[in-house]
């Protein structure tokens, strides 16, 4: 597959000339690399102003010193960025963990802190085996409908730097964090209901499955860490006696590859992506003596 961008270009004479410049798959992936780096370096600079010095002589804003400890639990949807695509549903999971955050100061109505977590998550793919009318693929021999789902279940650390606005000790607090996400790979599990040999193939005339890409049913995780960007956004509701009650919708979108990516892999990308749904509870383990904090 090419691309064909066509421009023009002003010498010194002020005379147009005009250019064509024609991208293949493999500048395509360059251009795909560009844009990853460019994230990584986005992670870095959405963390990067919560490493400030809290205590520095300059500080501007209201001064916070205020830890707070908890766990989280919460429903995930996942798929992985395959290339060549693989068509999939998506993949249904859960995550549990613990959460710390440390709140610093508030600059104007914004209050500033630094949110990290361990999580433990199950996420992973589920494929939509179907015919090009969109019914489903039966296999020859078990007579069922084929499905087959790889479950991924990952330790994650996120750090975030978070801002809030609202209500710190009693009321509603609407806030929004980013940050980067590191990960390792605990266990992999395979769910299927037909035997390997026996898969539905890609006829050409249109009786098998939609999509050739099979190799990946095969494949083990070659790459155990993961890394990536995640944001979200959400309600806080605090009281001073029964703590800190948080609903987020958070995204996060990988980095890294769970397959090999070189010219002589099967696969381009495989880089995974979460759409996480959680519940909150954290308690204050010490808090800033000021009568202003609302």
């Amino acid at each position: 597959m090419c691309l064909l961008l066509t421009t023009n270009y002003t010498n010194y004479t002020n005379s147009p000339m005009p250019y064509v410049f024609i991208i293949g798959s493999y500048e395509l992936q360059k251009v795909e690399l560009l844009i990853r780096t460019n994230m990584k370096r986005l992670a870095f600079l959405l963390l990067s102003p919560c490493l400030l010095p809290v205590h520095a002589a300059a500080q501007i804003g209201q001064y916070r010193s205020e830890l707070a400890v908890g766990g989280s639990g919460g429903y995930v949807a996942g798929r992985v960025g395959f290339m060549p695509d693989v068509p999939q549903n998506m993949h249904h999971g859960l995550t549990a963990g613990l959460t710390l955050r440390y709140t610093s100061e508030k600059y104007f109505s914004s209050i500033c802190a630094i949110v990290g977590e361990v999580n433990l998550v199950r996420t992973g793919w589920q494929e939509k085996i179907q015919k090009p009318d969109d019914t489903p693929v039966v296999n020859a021999v078990t007579g069922q409908a084929e499905e087959y789902q790889r479950d991924l279940t990952y330790l994650q650390v996120p750090v975030f730097a978070r801002l809030g606005w609202g209500r710190e000790r009693r009321g509603f607090q609407f806030f929004f964090q980013a940050g980067p996400q590191a990960g390792f790979l605990l266990k992999e599990k395979t769910k299927t209901n037909f035997p390997w040999e026996s898969r539905t193939p890609a006829y050409e005339d249109g009786s098998g499955r939609t999509s050739p890409v099979v190799a990946q049913d095969t494949m083990a995780v070659e790459r155990k860490v993961d890394y990536g960007i995640a944001a979200g956004i959400g309600l806080e509701f605090s009281h001073p006696k029964a703590g800190h009650f948080l609903l987020e919708g958070r995204y996060y979108y990988g980095l890294g590859d769970i397959f090999g990516n070189s010219k002589l892999d099967y696969f381009g990308r495989s880089n995974i992506s979460n759409i996480v749904v959680k519940l909150t509870y954290l308690f204050d383990l010490t808090k800033t003596s000021n009568t202003d904090v609302k």
